[in-house]
C-alpha cells in the first residue's frame, strides 16, 4: 500500500510582500509563537487532507482543469490580527494565530467552490469534505505557543493595517511534510489561471 500525501491547494506570495511580512515578524519576535517560515507563507485555498497517488494524480488534474477556466485576479490583503478572529473571541477563547486578513473575493470564492463540488463529484478523492465555514482569505503568520500566552501579562496589541496586492496567475497543489520545527511545503503542480 502506498504512502498517503497531506495535500492542499494553495496560493503561494511573492518574493516582496514575504519581504515585507518577515519584517513585520521581527519587529514581534519577543512574543510566545511559533513564527511561520518566510519561504512556508501562503493562502490555504482548499485542505484536502491525506491522498494517496492515485488521488494526488486526480487532485492535481482536476485543479489544472479548473484553474484554466478562471483569468487571474489579486486577493487584497487589509489587516494583521489575532485569528480566527469572529467565532472564538465572541466565546471569549484566546487567538490560537496571527493572521495577515484578506477582503473577500468573489472569483477566489469561486474557484474554492468549483474545485470543492468538483473534488466531491469525481468520487476520486476519498478523504476530501468541503468546508461547511464561509471562506476568509487569510496568510498564517503564527500559532500562539497557548501555555506561555495564558501567562502573559498583557496581551500583544499586534493589530494593525498591512495594505498587500498579491497578484494571482497561478494556484497550486502542495503537500505539507509536518516537521518538529514546522511544516514544510512543496509544490507538487502548478495550475495556471487562464491558459
Amino acid at each position: 500500500m502506498s504512502q498517503k500525501r497531506r495535500i492542499f491547494i494553495a496560493v503561494n506570495l511573492p518574493e516582496d510582500i514575504k519581504k515585507r511580512l518577515l519584517d513585520w515578524q521581527k519587529k514581534w519576535e519577543h512574543i510566545p509563537v511559533r513564527w511561520t517560515k518566510k519561504d512556508s507563507l501562503h493562502l490555504t485555498l482548499i485542505f484536502i487532507g491525506y491522498a494517496d497517488e492515485q488521488e494526488v494524480y486526480e487532485i492535481c488534474r482536476l485543479t489544472k482543469e479548473i484553474a484554466k477556466n478562471y483569468e487571474p485576479l489579486n486577493i487584497i490583503f487589509e489587516k494583521i490580527l489575532y485569528g480566527p478572529p469572529a467565532l472564538r473571541q465572541a466565546q471569549g477563547k484566546p487567538p490560537r494565530m496571527i493572521w495577515l486578513k484578506g477582503k473577500q473575493s468573489e472569483e477566489l470564492s469561486k474557484i474554492k467552490n468549483e474545485l470543492e463540488n468538483v473534488f466531491v463529484s469525481s468520487g476520486e478523492i476519498s478523504s476530501f469534505r468541503a468546508e461547511r465555514r464561509p471562506f476568509s482569505p487569510h496568510i498564517t503568520l503564527a500559532r500562539i505557543k497557548m501555555e506561555q500566552w495564558r501567562n502573559l501579562q498583557e496581551k500583544p496589541q499586534i493589530e494593525q493595517d498591512f495594505k498587500a496586492i498579491v497578484p494571482v496567475a497561478s494556484i497550486d497543489v502542495m503537500e505539507s511534510d509536518l516537521k518538529r520545527d514546522g511544516a514544510e511545503y512543496t509544490i507538487l503542480e502548478v495550475c495556471p489561471l487562464g491558459t
